[in-house]
């Protein structure tokens, strides 16, 4: 008996690729990568902290509709396209995503990202918040 996947769309926000914000089988949610758009599509561009506000408050939103919370969080995978934003990468982060235990954590710097204004990305896999 295999179980079904549930897949969440990116609700009241712009035009998105061809994908699903989230996706749920079981007690796992698995999130797609999250830039820092707003909501009517545009960003801050090379702001590196906006952009990680608005990802964090995208990236809540879809925890929060497919059942989970950013203290569910139990893997978090983290694309910048400049080296010199890890420090303060780091700083929100601990902001964000705090207070300790915080997820485990991958960041990679990358050549580029889909759209050149992003910054940054985040992808993750929570677990679904009891009750």
């Amino acid at each position: 008996m295999s179980m079904p996947i549930h897949y969440f769309a990116s609700e009241g926000r712009f035009k998105t690729p061809p994908l699903s914000a989230a996706a749920r089988i079981g007690d796992l949610v698995f999130v797609s990568g999250t830039p820092g758009y707003h909501d009517d599509g545009s960003i801050d561009e090379g702001d590196f902290g906006k952009q990680f506000d608005q990802a964090v408050v995208a990236l809540r939103r879809t925890l929060e509709t497919a059942g989970s919370g950013m203290r569910s969080l139990v893997k978090v995978n983290m694309l910048l396209t400049r080296q010199g934003d890890v420090a303060e990468l780091n700083r929100r982060y601990a902001e964000a995503f705090g207070p300790a235990p915080y997820p485990a954590r991958t960041t990679c710097v990358v050549a580029s990202l889909p759209d050149p204004r992003m910054l940054l990305e985040i992808e993750c896999v929570a677990a679904v918040s009891a009750g």
